[in-house]
């Protein structure tokens, strides 16, 4: 039977309350979003795996996987129609990224019991109250994802303005055939930060990540000019779109390096006019943030300046002292000159070459606190 696995992670995981988000959390050495679509992929072979992120992250998740990356959207049933645009097969399921640990058995269920829509459930197994009235809770049933759907009909029961919870809500609204199968305990999901008790997560690796990053400007007169965030007393700067600060362009281009994300050009162009002048610390601070709630922490940077003039010895503490205020991390600055070779040695420009080192941040550590 060919199926289409859809995994929803375009979540702004305000719930979990951690500086990582919920879809970035390391297990082992993935994100929880590639972990999750790996894993239910070793339990059966779909035609197509799509998986929702923000719109800001698809370049970061497209380098990390070979799945179709589709942009979500603010609630997740314009995630899943977004989704479903991608969709060609008969059966599409359907999983939220905050189920981790659906269990093999689950998939092999779903898939032996097709319908318009197949859903796992669990009975409760407390006395449920329902406007102050106790109910039959033989008659409740606790949903689950992942669910199976017929594709064709999943379009057309969302083709609506009306929001639904989940797939089988909206199939169910235009009369189709509901199947359910009996879920599991395993399924929970990771809604809050005391739900990372699963047994199928693993902690995060301790691989230390290492980037590199070289960045050269040229000089400029009647600029300032800024490096590492300090202004340095000369009367010419360095030609760039933004404040020219080599020294943080090249450390940018190492954090990025160290995490698998690119360049700064990728960030940052120099064709976008949001970023015409703008101070590199604000850049950085930004790098920083997208760091850390996705799952990394800063170890240190190792920095050399190469430049045959301004002469640096009287900056070097203060650059140091900024940046590793900035980073919260060790930081060393070296600067050398280039014995009068090339354009550096004329006196032409500078340049830089940055070494960064990450770790993941270790959610496990934090839960066991």
């Amino acid at each position: 039977m060919d199926v289409t696995l859809i995994v929803l992670s375009a979540g702004n995981s305000t719930r979990l309350d951690y500086p990582v988000k919920k879809q970035w959390l390391r297990i082992d050495n993935k994100p929880l979003w590639l972990y999750v679509a790996d894993r239910l992929n070793s339990f059966y072979t779909f035609k197509q795996t799509i998986i929702t992120s923000n719109k800001n992250d698809i370049r970061l998740y497209e380098k990390l996987c070979d799945y179709t990356i589709v942009a979500g959207d603010r609630e997740r049933q314009l995630s899943l129609k977004n989704a479903l645009k991608h969709v060609s097969t008969e059966y599409v399921m359907v999983t939220d990224v905050a189920r981790a640990c659906v269990p093999k058995n689950i998939i092999e269920n779903l898939l032996s019991n097709p319908a318009d829509c197949t859903v796992p459930y669990l009975k409760p197994v407390d006395t449920v109250v329902y406007q102050n009235k106790t109910i039959n809770r033989d008659e409740v049933k606790l949903i689950q994802t992942p669910q199976l759907s017929r594709t064709e009909i999943l379009k057309k029961a969302l083709d609506t303005d009306k929001l639904f919870t989940d797939e089988r809500a909206a199939i169910e609204a235009m009369g189709g055939k509901i199947k359910y199968i009996e879920g599991s305990e395993e399924s929970k999901k990771i809604t809050y930060f005391k739900d990372l008790n699963l047994p199928c997560l693993t902690p995060p690796s301790k691989n230390t990540l290492t980037g590199n990053g070289y960045d050269t400007h040229a000089f400029e007169e009647n600029k300032n000019m800024i490096l590492g965030g300090v202004e340095i007393d000369v009367p010419y700067g360095l030609k760039a779109h933004s404040d020219g600060d080599v020294v943080i362009h090249s450390l940018i281009d190492a954090l990025l390096g160290a995490a698998g994300f690119g360049d700064i050009g990728e960030f940052f162009p120099d064709t976008d006019e949001r970023y015409k002048g703008i101070s590199s610390v604000e850049l950085l601070k930004e790098v920083i943030n997208t760091l850390t709630y996705k799952g990394y922490e800063i170890i240190n940077a190792d920095i050399s300046i190469i430049a045959q003039k301004p002469k640096l010895k009287e900056y070097k503490t203060k650059i140091q002292r900024n940046l590793s205020k900035i980073l919260n991390a060790q930081v060393n600055i070296k600067a050398t000159t280039n014995e009068k070779m090339g354009f550096i040695g004329r006196g032409e420009g500078i340049a830089v070459i940055s070494t960064a080192t990450l770790q993941y941040k270790d959610w496990h550590e934090d839960y066991n606190r």
